[in-house]
């Protein structure tokens, strides 16, 4: 069974992870803190519900997440090309919902494909963090002892590192490739994932079912992905569409600094960047993509922020 580890009273304290060069505050008990305190019956029920605004928020992320994957099938103009005839600036109207940008392309067209950048980079950056960062935290948490110390002392350091340097050598030395840039926000993500991972497995491992797996034989690797694993992965997801939210923030930066997939691909930060100049006379190139950015993000918070509140009391239980 592992060793008791005795967690200091600062550990209480909310703590700040860095992806993308953007801070995102993590409360402490994915930091390393035990178990949630008992939760009286009238606080769980408050919590199970998840409220009107929950459902609207997931009906955007569902309604951006098919719009970007079926964005080839719908009726839309072509995001990327000046069609025939076109006139730049025109405002919103029955042929282009939106209105048309610079260069005459419909902006409804270069809302809907800039979504496809943003949730690729999002989740593609996740997943590298989950699958890298989780197995770690999982090791550290359960193991302990030297393997926790060495680990965590990594993704300290890696959280200590720049994350900006690290987004602009990956442009400068790869190039502006989606596919560099998702494997990069990943590498930033793998820390913060790993303290998630490791301080939810930590609070798990000395629990009455861990204990009582360890004590009829289980071999570490059954009691880990048996026991401890099913139990994790609701909170991890809960608190990965945080990270995703930061994830997709960053690559709008990039996006703006015309350091992410180059022109004429649509992405939201570079609709931006393409409108800023342009914003005394006509704010509407910039405030589509400003809004779709802004309300996906404030989704995937307050969804993930609402789970989390939810696997809170289910955790209360255990």
């Amino acid at each position: 069974m592992p060793a008791d580890e005795t967690l200091p009273d600062s550990a209480h304290n909310d703590v700040d992870v860095i992806v993308g060069g953007f801070g995102a505050a993590v409360p402490a008990e994915v930091a390393g803190v035990g178990a949630s305190a008992e939760v009286s019956p009238a606080a769980a029920k408050a919590k199970r519900r998840l409220g009107w605004f929950f459902w609207v928020c997931a009906g955007w992320l569902i309604l951006i997440v098919f719009g970007a994957i079926f964005a080839p099938l719908l009726p839309l103009q072509p995001p990327n090309v000046t069609p025939p005839g076109a006139v730049p600036f025109e405002l919103p109207s029955i042929h282009h919902l939106l209105g048309t940008d610079t260069l005459g392309r419909d902006l409804f067209s270069r809302v809907v494909y800039g979504a496809r950048v943003s949730l690729v980079v999002g989740f593609g950056s996740i997943a590298i963090g989950v699958l890298v960062g989780g197995l770690m935290g999982l090791i550290a948490g359960y193991v302990r002892g030297k393997t926790d110390t060495i680990l965590s002392a990594i993704a300290n350091v890696a959280l200590a590192f720049p994350a900006l340097i690290l987004l602009l050598a990956v442009v400068a030395f790869l190039g502006q490739d989606l596919l560099y840039i998702t494997l990069a926000v990943g590498v930033l993500s793998i820390a913060p994932i790993f303290r998630v991972v490791r301080g939810t497995t930590v609070s798990f491992a000395d629990l009455e079912f861990v204990t009582a797996a360890n004590g009829v034989g289980a071999t570490r690797r059954r009691v880990l992905f048996r026991e401890i694993l099913p139990n994790v992965v609701p909170i991890v997801i809960s608190y990965s569409l945080v990270f995703v939210a930061v994830s997709i923030l960053a690559e709008a930066a990039l996006s703006f600094l015309a350091l992410s997939v180059p022109l004429p691909t649509a992405t939201w930060g570079g609709i931006v960047a393409e409108g800023k100049t342009y914003l005394s006379n006509d704010p509407f190139i910039c405030l589509w993509p400003s809004i779709a950015l802004f309300l996906t993000v404030l989704s995937l918070n307050f969804v993930g922020d609402r789970l989390r509140a939810l696997f809170d009391v289910r955790e209360a239980k255990l």
